[in-house]
């Protein structure tokens, strides 16, 4: 296993500061300072096995980390060029605005209010729903089931809105306990502060994978119908780094629709299909257009491997999760990741 980075051992201190003062963007492009600088600044859950967290040697794993990862593969040709800042809900975007960080791929639903103000979302790297996780001996399996029921919120999270949403809609009365991080959220839950905690339903299967005494003990269910887009995002302001994350996102899901793996990928520069040989970068073009290296989705594949690979090992079948893909299957196999054309 790898071992932990200097980079992460010198931002093991990290303190936010809510300025605007010191941030790189101020005084020259996202790309440059992070040139300069030598590494990718990502924001990261504070520890959601599956998304983001530190395993034993304190190496960061996870979908939201791999997201990241990219990106500074394409940067740097060099995975492991990055740094991870864990922040709490209400941290991340003010981290994000202030250039505290480069890159806010933590788990971050994609709604109107936020693309107002600040922030640009570039691609969906999961989708999912609200749910919510309940003791199995409390009887409740669907929302009509939790009238009165208190509820474990962390603030600065859509969940908040959500629960007055699903409380008002069904009449339910449910009471909000409002904390200001995940472990504290997490810990009053199990702890039976709360009769019920929310997030996205994938993120408390990894809280009930990894966190409880016995995971049988819970249940999960939808908090609503309505399926949410989890999306890294960058600053308003600086369009070049904008394209640069959206599309070595999506040089993640392209290579799924080729057929290009990590194992593979060198025999594919022989394809003589015009698209696989474009997005390699044979016939050039794509990366000049974006300021990068003619082979930065190649280098992607070649240390991250495809999408699908991606998630599989981070919770699909080669994790602890086993989270089936459902509605993050590309569009040609009924699910909602669709990859953009390379040329």
């Amino acid at each position: 296993m790898s071992k932990k980075s200097p980079i992460l051992s010198a931002l093991a201190g990290f303190v936010f500061v809510a300025s605007a003062a010191g941030s790189p963007a101020a005084a020259q492009s996202t790309l440059d300072a992070v040139k300069k600088r030598g590494h990718v600044i990502c924001g990261a859950s504070q520890g959601t096995v599956g998304f983001g967290a530190p395993d034993g040697n304190g190496y960061w794993r996870g979908l939201d980390v791999e997201t990241c990862r990219a990106v500074a593969v394409a940067v740097f040709g060099d995975k492991e060029k990055v740094a991870f800042v864990p922040l709490s809900g209400q941290q991340r975007i003010p981290a994000l605005q202030t250039g505290e960080i480069d890159l806010l791929p933590r788990t971050l639903t994609w709604t109107l209010r936020r693309d107002a103000n600040g922030i640009n979302f570039s691609v969906p790297n999961y989708y999912e729903f609200t749910g919510f996780m309940v003791p199995r001996e409390l009887g409740a399996t669907k929302v009509e089931d939790m009238a009165g029921a208190s509820v474990c919120v962390q603030t600065g999270s859509t969940t908040e809105v959500v629960v007055n949403d699903v409380s008002t809609k069904h009449n339910l009365g449910l009471k909000p306990v409002i904390f200001d991080n995940v472990a504290a959220t997490r810990q009053a839950f199990f702890s039976g502060r709360c009769d019920a905690l929310i997030t996205d339903a994938a993120a408390l299967a990894s809280v009930r994978a990894t966190q409880a005494s016995n995971p049988d003990d819970y249940v999960i269910f939808p908090a609503t119908q309505y399926m949410d887009a989890l999306t890294p995002a960058v600053r308003h302001g600086d369009d070049q780094w904008f394209d640069i994350v959206k599309w070595s996102i999506q040089a993640l899901l392209a290579a799924e629709m080729y057929g290009i793996t990590q194992a593979n990928v060198d025999e594919m520069l022989t394809s003589s299909d015009p698209r696989v040989r474009r997005f390699l970068g044979v016939e050039p073009g794509n990366g000049a257009a974006l300021g990068l290296d003619e082979t930065f989705a190649y280098n992607v594949v070649k240390q991250l491997g495809n999408y699908a690979e991606i998630y599989d090992r981070n919770l699909g079948e080669g994790s602890p999760l086993k989270i089936d893909r459902g509605p993050n299957r590309l569009f040609r196999d009924g699910g909602l990741m669709f990859p953009l054309d390379f040329q």
